[in-house]
């Protein structure tokens, strides 16, 4: 790499290109973080709406405050929950060492969205013999989207343990009365919900990823400039 900062013919300072790539990366980063936290605001508006709308969940009368009828934390919570996992995935990729292994694409991408909300669609609306075979159900449709749109076993470690970590904090949430579920059959909780998370944060990963991709672009350019 050329030294950080050159001086030009007519006394002006010059930002070298390790500068450029550094400034180019913090940039791209927060454009990424901004992006995940809208994507993620979006989904959780609409996919807590079919929540709401077949009494899965139940908020009190005076945290619903939009025309959503969400309680107004959720999509901030959700969006701030995206945008962690969509900017970790990719770290975590060139952390290990492990590239993904699948060819990336927008539509690939959007195909995986659709997935996801189908299965959250599915939770609400669908109705099965027991909570068992929802539950299996649904598990088996998490783990089919993360073989086809990821197959990573960092993916797929991180899912586990996000997944788990927020049916956690949606166990306190519960316990707490913040809101309820009108059928819990799991420690206050509906025993799908792991798989939901699961699903969600392999989506998240994967638009991470895909956003993160420009980053790595601008730093090959600039490497072969150099």
């Amino acid at each position: 790499m050329a030294e950080a900062t050159t001086s030009s013919s007519n006394g002006t300072i010059q930002r070298g290109p390790y500068i450029s790539v550094i400034t180019n990366r913090t940039t791209n980063l927060l454009i990424r973080g901004a992006m995940l936290f809208g994507v993620g605001v979006f989904l959780a508006l609409v996919l807590n709406l079919l929540q709401v709308q077949r009494n899965v969940t139940l908020f009190p009368p005076d945290v619903i405050s939009s025309i959503f009828s969400s309680a107004w934390w959720v999509p901030p919570c959700c969006g701030t929950a995206s945008a962690m996992i969509g900017l970790l995935y990719p770290c975590i990729d060139r952390r290990l060492g492990e590239p993904h292994k699948l060819k990336r694409e927008w539509s690939s991408v959007m195909r995986c969205v659709a997935v996801f909300v189908g299965i959250n669609h599915a939770s609400a609306k669908v109705d099965f013999a027991n909570n068992v075979q929802l539950s299996l159900t649904l598990a088996a449709l998490s783990v089919g989207l993360w073989w086809t749109f990821d197959r990573s076993r960092s993916g797929f470690g991180l899912g586990v343990a996000i997944a788990l970590l927020a049916t956690l904090a949606t166990q306190l949430l519960v316990y707490n009365e913040v809101f309820q579920y009108t059928s819990p059959d799991f420690l206050y909780i509906r025993s799908w919900l792991p798989c939901i998370f699961f699903a969600g944060v392999i989506t998240m990963g994967n638009i991470g990823r895909q956003l993160a991709l420009y980053e790595c672009k601008v730093i090959q350019e600039k490497i072969h400039q150099d």
